[in-house]
């Protein structure tokens, strides 16, 4: 579905050293960056400000043209048959609307209708399953400017679809959402993924939507990958092992244990850290042989520090 090839965007920057006298400095956004996205996956697309995410999804959609390097979208080169890719791809950015403001959000979807040419019976048929896989019955005659941002972001969506698209674009689609709107549009798209194999490209800050929604996750920073793989594999890379959730039968002092560290005890519970070559099961066993337990639990390290970690340069580069 997507095939980027030592792909690079340079953007020339004037900076001012003096009064009079201007720079001008080269700055490459995109630095040979190198990879392909197979029908039908969901891939969660990472990276700290600046990093060049921004810069690619142009580039993907025909905006920027690429200083270097090729792309491919379905096929097409995004810059030389935009048109074209614009019928066969959806896009969605989180603080950009494409609907009309003042009109009510049935009257913008049918304006998205006329632009991209969808016939009026193919029209109410998708029309209808997406008011009711996005449930916006309650809303459809509402004016947009009057919708909150999670009725506005799931009217965005019904918009990207309705035509059908092979290839769905987001661009932080759940930023600044509620408990109850996050999780509608989250169930949304893993529905579109899994039922219909629509192929998903998902930026986000929020590593929520990365570990519900994802299955394959790519970092980037300073314009290169630095991470390709799964979630496991993306855990295993991070130097922090494991948490041993530990509820012993009466409150004690830090249980003695060579090798795990107690990082912290309330009352009859106790968090083990374990290193990362640690057996959890010879832990287990181990503890059990010395200690009465009443529950016990293991955690995976938490996402997030994960990612924090490398892009601080903790975790080893190497694609997954």
């Amino acid at each position: 579905m997507i095939e980027v090839t030592d792909v690079a965007r340079t953007f020339t920057v004037r900076r001012r050293t003096g009064r009079f006298r201007r720079v001008r400095t080269t700055v490459r956004a995109v630095d040979g960056m190198s990879f392909t996205v197979p029908r039908g996956q969901f891939l969660g697309y990472l990276g700290p400000n600046g990093a060049g995410k921004s810069t690619t999804i142009k580039m993907l959609t025909g905006i920027l043209t690429p200083s270097a390097g090729s792309v491919r979208v379905c096929g097409l080169d995004p810059s030389r048959q935009r048109t074209t890719l614009a019928r066969r791809i959806g896009v969605v950015f989180g603080q950009r609307t494409t609907l009309w403001w003042d009109l009510p959000l049935r009257d913008s979807l049918a304006l998205v209708r006329r632009l991209y040419r969808v016939e009026s019976a193919a029209h109410r048929e998708r029309l209808d399953e997406l008011t009711a896989l996005l449930e916006l019955g309650p809303f459809l005659d509402t004016p947009v400017r009057q919708l909150s941002l999670g009725q506005r972001m799931r009217g965005d969506l019904a918009a990207a679809l309705l035509h059908a698209p092979e290839l769905l674009i987001l661009d932080e689609p759940t930023i600044g959402l509620d408990v109850v709107s996050k999780a509608t549009v989250r169930g949304f798209l893993e529905r579109l993924n899994t039922e219909r194999g629509t192929t998903i490209l998902l930026t986000t800050h929020d590593l929520g939507d990365i570990e519900r929604l994802c299955d394959r996750v790519l970092i980037v920073d300073r314009g290169r990958p630095v991470f390709d793989g799964d979630l496991p594999a993306l855990r295993a890379r991070a130097d922090t092992g494991r948490t041993l959730v530990v509820d012993l039968a009466e409150p004690g002092p830090p249980v003695d244990l060579g090798g795990v560290t107690v990082a912290r005890v309330a009352g009859p519970r106790q968090w083990l850290a374990l290193p990362p070559d640690a057996n959890p099961a010879a832990v287990i066993a181990a503890l059990s042989a010395r200690y009465e337990i009443r529950d016990l639990a293991l955690r995976e390290p938490d996402i997030e520090e994960v990612v924090a970690r490398l892009y601080q340069g903790v975790v080893s580069p190497a694609a997954g």
